[in-house]
């Protein structure tokens, strides 16, 4: 059964192909034999993170280390997450995918960008188990004026995937935020300050997987584990598609 499901949905694939040809999310060109959203081009331009990076928020290292390496802002600020890993650099095709679906509504990128966290979590937290998983919740005015969380969109897919439980509601911002674009990192963290609240007693020992789209110094994703935290979650791991500076 399972074997002529999958034909079909390759027969209507190719259909679809015939009738709307394809074009690369990232340049526009026609695509013929690529898969998903972009072009072999576009795809050998993306920039995976790995290996050397901080050991707890996962920013990329430029260079080399021999040893576990924790940055100066993980040192300073001490986020309230366990872990942080991302799977892209914010910075050329992948920072304009992510800025389509982010606030232009591209929702057709969502196979592409769950590929993207489902290999991240692979790579970085294939042995770790988690009870649930969770998006950054949007404020419900940011909510009614965009139409959709792009968090929770990618959080639903991801728990689909894993066969997981996607928890939706745990976590409530339970004030407007200026946004977080041109602020330093002091500036954020004191934006997102007890910015959410658990709405819920069920998390407690529970181990959350977190998910957003992008995370820069960490501080919303800190935010939203030091109030799951507080509401007794054993552990907040966070999954993001991208890094930024």
């Amino acid at each position: 059964m399972a074997f002529r499901q999958n034909i079909a949905v390759r027969l209507s694939e190719s259909l679809l192909d015939l009738l709307y040809p394809r074009q690369c999310g990232g340049c526009g060109t026609g695509m013929d034999d690529s898969p998903g959203m972009l072009c072999w081009n576009c795809r050998a331009a993306l920039r995976t993170i790995g290996d050397p990076c901080c050991a707890w928020c996962g920013n990329p290292l430029e260079g080399r280390t021999d040893h576990a390496y924790t940055c100066f802002h993980c040192t300073d600020m001490q986020p309230a997450f366990d872990l942080a890993r991302s799977a892209m650099r914010f910075e050329g095709v992948a920072s304009q995918l992510v800025h389509q679906f982010k606030y232009h509504a591209a929702l057709w990128l969502r196979a592409e960008f769950i590929d993207w966290l489902q290999a991240c979590h692979q790579v970085h937290y294939s042995d770790i188990d988690v009870d649930a998983i969770c998006p950054v919740p949007l404020h419900a005015a940011r909510l009614r004026e965009r139409g959709y969380n792009q968090s929770a969109v990618l959080a639903a897919g991801l728990a689909r995937r894993l066969r997981r439980p996607f928890w939706s509601n745990v976590l409530r911002r339970s004030r407007p935020t200026e946004t977080q674009t041109h602020l330093t990192a002091r500036q954020r963290l004191s934006n997102v300050a007890d910015a959410f609240e658990v709405r819920t007693a069920r998390i407690a020992g529970k181990a959350i997987l977190l998910v957003d789209d992008v995370m820069t110094t960490g501080a919303t994703t800190s935010s939203c584990a030091r109030a799951l935290k507080k509401a007794g979650c054993r552990s907040v791991h966070v999954l993001t598609l991208a890094r930024g500076q």
